[in-house]
């Protein structure tokens, strides 16, 4: 146990000190569902786990409130495992490292894991609160979220017997959220030609990092540089003036995360090195300065490398650079209806070397399935041009607004009553698991809340403490609200 079990309120975070010490990204999520059954079966809940490994705990409701509807909270157990490279962290058995950076929980070089630890902790101090009144409860852990909501996209349609749901994913602690954008990935593999490195050839290494990467959804709109396009970008225009052969490109490591560092290792003629050297490092200055206001960590390492036997040969180091150079990254249209609100989008999540060639993945997202569709068709175009093979992973569902949801009306009311003032009602540009929860059970009522989480899916993401409180205390009373109908 660190400080973290020591902050208000301490029965959750009691709770989210002892996850930091679980392994639980996504697809391994074995040990923290092992907790969740454990904690439950203790406390005389039923249980019951699927296939997939979704777990569901039952609560009867307090006295006098057994006839109200049944409510559905639901929070996921994976987490994203992201850390800085200079930073020596096992996800699988190392524990978070926890530090407090004023009215902030941070982590040490990693992912905190408060995106959706701080909705799994409270689910469970909910189970074991037996003070505060509440109606018919079941708390829904999800697995596999992170990767393409997987753990939702498989529930039975008799996993659930209620029909409101909390979502406790939400990020925005002055916000509740009613509507989310549904996403589609796509792999590109492109076969490239490697031949034998020649005599007279010598080896550089290029390395970009210090970005601030983040959540390739909630933070699009930002316009934060994405390390592998940004050196691209700058081999593509030393290419112009002098050759060189790619012999490795390594960049991003989530579909979800906007990458943050990315690698090179280029072979070019001896008598070209100090000058490409020379060329990498100003148009790096250039786009330093070009990012300046986003990007204030920004830097890159050109070093000697060790010369690779192999590199691939120009005409498949040139495509592989235009490839990387004509996908989108970044906002692509903004909605018409909702203000402010990013309705389609694309990131360059990763690209990496395999036997043959390499493989790159992009990652759409859009509140409009139509247009979805439309980017998706735009990026296969794109792809067919540069002779790439694809592969269209499985898409998720978006989750369209309901203004006059009763639920919604609610948690609007309880949230007046506890902070005096109103909430903001959006949608996100972001996957919510609700989108596939409410295709599963038609007529589900649902609506997304949560603490003041920032930097999501990257080491800068931290949760802001104070938020947590208050994020509990309405939860709590909107839980008693919604269970008068059965006094």
């Amino acid at each position: 146990m660190t400080f973290v079990s020591e902050l208000k309120p301490r029965d959750l975070w009691t709770h989210f000190d002892r996850i930091l010490t679980i392994s639980r990204g996504s697809g391994q999520e074995q040990q923290v569902a092992a907790y969740v059954l454990d904690l439950a079966r203790r406390l005389g809940l039923e249980t019951r786990q699927d296939e997939t490994g979704n777990v569901v705990v039952r609560k009867a409701a307090t006295g006098g409130r057994s006839s109200a509807p049944v409510t559905v909270l639901q929070s996921h157990l994976d987490m994203v495992n992201e850390k800085n490279s200079d930073v020596e962290h096992d996800f699988s058995t190392d524990p978070i490292r926890p530090r407090r950076d004023g009215d902030y929980l941070r982590a040490t070089g990693t992912t905190l894991g408060s995106d959706n630890g701080i909705g799994v902790a409270a689910c469970l101090a909910l189970m074991e609160d037996s003070e505060s009144p509440h109606g018919p409860l079941e708390f829904l852990f999800t697995v596999d979220e992170e990767t393409g909501l997987t753990g939702a996209g498989q529930l039975d349609g008799d996993f659930l017997q209620g029909r409101l749901l909390l979502n406790l994913d939400c990020e925005e602690e002055e916000a509740l959220y009613v509507g989310c954008a549904g996403g589609a990935g796509l792999d590109f593999t492109m076969q490239l030609i490697r031949d034998a490195t020649g005599p007279g050839k010598s080896a550089l290494s290029v390395e970009l990092k210090g970005l601030q990467g983040g959540h390739s959804g909630v933070d699009i709109h930002l316009q934060r540089g994405n390390a592998v396009q940004l050196l691209a970008r700058v081999l593509e225009s030393a290419l112009q003036a002098r050759p060189f052969h790619l012999s490795e490109f390594l960049g991003g490591s989530a579909h979800n995360a906007i990458p943050r560092e990315a690698r090179v290792v280029l072979v070019c003629s001896e008598s070209d090195w100090q000058s490409l050297s020379a060329a990498l490092e100003n148009d790096l200055g250039t786009i330093r300065k070009e990012f300046r206001a986003v990007e204030p960590q920004m830097s890159w390492k050109i070093d000697a490398a060790q010369l690779p036997g192999e590199s691939w040969d120009e005409d498949s180091t040139r495509r592989l650079l235009d490839l990387l150079n004509s996908l989108p990254h970044g906002v692509i249209s903004t909605s018409y209806d909702i203000p402010d609100l990013v309705e389609s989008s694309a990131s360059l999540a990763s690209v990496r070397a395999t036997n043959g060639g390499v493989e790159i993945h992009v990652s759409t997202r859009s509140s409009v399935k139509s247009a979805l569709h439309a980017l998706q068709l735009r990026l296969k175009a794109i792809g067919d041009l540069a002779g790439c093979r694809m592969q269209e992973l499985e898409s998720y569902p978006g989750w369209q607004p309901d203004l006059s949801s009763p639920l919604l009306a609610t948690t609007r009311e309880v949230y007046r009553e506890e902070t005096g003032k109103d909430p903001q009602v959006k949608a996100i540009h972001a996957g919510l698991e609700c989108g596939l929860i409410g295709e599963k059970y038609p007529g589900m009522d649902m609506i997304s809340l949560g603490p003041q989480i920032e930097f999501p899916h990257s080491p800068d993401e931290r949760v802001r403490i104070p938020s947590v409180g208050s994020f509990y205390r309405i939860l709590k009373r909107l839980l008693v609200a919604l269970s008068v109908a059965g006094k």
